[in-house]
């Protein structure tokens, strides 16, 4: 008996602190997955700053507050989406909310805020949260968890890479659609968050480096940019994640410090180019296609740098000249990643996190 559609909507909220990112999704089978519409909420200036300062200073009474206040702005992001849509709360048989990371520290922990009382409550729909957890119990990394959702839907005939470029960067090596044996994942290190931070510290008005204008503004400093790749996670074999708690604030500081101005951008472009490029070079076979999604993919400077450093070993190309909107895969990611939990399927690749095995992820908070 075929099992009826199911429709559900994936948030993701990561580590740029740019903004809560809704997809609506249709389901036909954990393998025939279709994007009905996408919605991206940006955070306020002071919203950002919340998140930032409770990363960096959070005590109780704030990240307990905060706790409750991301699943109200996840509720405005599933809101707008579903009116966006024509859409009903009714027509959903599910939400599945990532929530914020606010520390990251594998295979210890990796915590995320967001409570999903308060999407289950405003739209009385079952809401699958706190992915992370059980793979980290299990002695794993915790991160990342997109390799299933990459090997499933968008995986190719030949091997490739899904390259993420969000506020950490992360690829999925996949050998082909929807097989798992050979597949691996991992962080390669920075995104555009100590792109992004260095540039803020430039020109404190900016949310971001928009359109790479900073960057194309400064010339990059080699050898600064060789001393902070000397960091030993770069060179680290997989399984291993990373987060702002090693690539944040602090870190972009200190670059700034050493190479201030647009040349600190330019050299955090060059960073990450670099970093991506060096974790092809050591894990990944040559001549293996890169199919790259994210917000770095937006900046014309760091997506120039990409593929000067990746060359003809590793042609690249943007993620939505063969699927949809690249913003929106890691929400689609985790929609599946909740219609998995809810049907007794794991979710993890231990290959990816190093985890003792599958695991169906997340916790289900009732309609």
């Amino acid at each position: 008996m075929t099992e009826r559609p199911w429709l559900g909507v994936g948030l993701m909220s990561g580590t740029s602190l740019d903004g809560m990112d809704a997809a609506l999704v249709r389901f036909a089978g954990p393998d025939r997955v279709s994007l009905v519409a996408f919605h991206s909420r940006p955070y306020s200036p002071e919203r950002r700053a919340r998140i930032a300062d409770a990363i960096a200073r959070g005590g109780a009474p704030s990240l307990a507050r905060l706790h409750v206040e991301l699943g109200g702005w996840a509720g405005e992001a599933v809101a707008e989406l579903l009116e966006r849509a024509g859409a009903r709360a009714s027509d959903l048989d599910f939400i599945a909310f990532h929530g914020q990371t606010v520390w990251h520290e594998p295979p210890v922990v990796s915590w995320q805020l967001g409570e999903p009382a308060v999407l289950a409550e405003r739209f009385g729909v079952k809401v699958v949260s706190g992915f992370r957890s059980r793979d980290v119990a299990a002695g794993g990394q915790g991160a990342p968890l997109v390799p299933v959702p990459d090997i499933l839907l968008f995986g190719g005939a030949a091997p490739r890479v899904l390259l993420n470029l969000g506020g950490m960067a992360n690829l999925t090596y996949v050998p082909s659609r929807d097989v798992e044996d050979g597949a691996f994942a991992f962080d390669t290190g920075p995104g555009v968050a100590i792109i992004d931070a260095v540039a803020r510290l430039v020109d404190p008005s900016l949310p971001f480096d928009r359109d790479g204008v900073l960057a194309a503004a400064g010339r990059a400093h080699e050898q600064v940019a060789t001393a902070l790749l000397a960091d030993p996670f770069f060179q680290a074999p997989p399984p291993k994640s990373t987060g702002r708690e090693r690539f944040g604030d602090p870190f972009a500081e200190r670059l700034h410090r050493m190479v201030p101005g647009p040349d600190g951008v330019a050299t955090a472009v060059e960073l990450t180019a670099r970093s991506v490029a060096l974790a092809c070079r050591i894990w990944i076979p040559p001549r293996t296609e890169v199919i790259a999604s994210g917000g770095g993919i937006r900046h014309p400077v760091l997506f120039r740098r990409l593929g000067e450093e990746l060359g003809g070993a590793y042609p690249v190309r943007r993620f939505d000249e063969e699927f949809f909107d690249g913003d929106a895969k890691e929400a689609v990611a985790f929609a599946l990643l909740g219609y998995l939990t809810l049907h007794g399927q794991p979710g993890n690749l231990p290959a990816a996190t190093g985890a003792a095995g599958r695991r169906v992820l997340g916790v289900v908070t009732p309609a």
